[in-house]
């Protein structure tokens, strides 16, 4: 089973990207489990309280360290990605040498009522991930424009077009976690 963490970037109940991040876990390949990690109780990051790390953020960093990939679901607020998806990921930098973004596996996804379905935001997170160490899955993106009329409230793509990128990138990902479980046999088998 591959375990795949999936981050939304928004603490709204009701958010598009939660729902969409339930359409991705209905259209995951079949021995992909994925499970939503919230961002609720993550305290401002304050270098003067990394030692020790707050519980909220401990959790997460576990939580990523133990997932085999994460799926990264954000909203586009003011042209980038929100400020608690920000907050977070600079919390999970720190201490620099318990970055669990080391080489994991990432997809992102992005949904917004707007035009262009969260374009800027992700080149931002993309950014982000790339100073991480993050292994970004490039293609397919899944940005989609005008979610209101393509996602039900229960989290039902009804898009076809989206839900083809969406499960194409899935599979890129998986494909990401297969190789690197190769690498290391590989390499442990040494």
């Amino acid at each position: 089973m591959i375990r795949v963490l999936g981050i939304v970037g928004s603490l709204r109940r009701e958010s598009y990207n939660r729902k969409l991040l339930w359409a991705a876990q209905r259209l995951a390949p079949e021995d992909m489990q994925i499970e939503e990690a919230g961002l609720q109780g993550i305290p401002l990051f304050n270098q003067d309280e990394e030692f020790p790390l707050p519980i909220a953020v401990r959790e997460l960093k576990e939580r990523i360290r133990a997932a085999d990939a994460v799926v990264i679901a954000t909203p586009e607020y003011n042209y980038s990605i929100p400020g608690v998806l920000k907050n977070a990921l600079d919390w999970m930098s720190r201490p620099p040498l318990e970055n669990p973004f080391e080489g994991k596996p990432v997809a992102i996804i992005g949904a917004t009522t707007g035009n262009f379905g969260t374009l800027r935001a992700q080149l931002h997170l993309r950014q982000v991930l790339f100073y991480l160490n993050a292994d970004v899955v490039a293609k397919p993106e899944v940005l989609v424009s005008q979610v209101d009329e393509k996602l039900t409230p229960e989290g039902i793509m009804t898009d076809p077009v989206v839900q083809e990128l969406l499960q194409r990138l899935l599979w890129a990902l998986r494909q990401r976690v297969v190789e690197r479980r190769q690498i290391a046999q590989l390499l442990h088998a040494r």
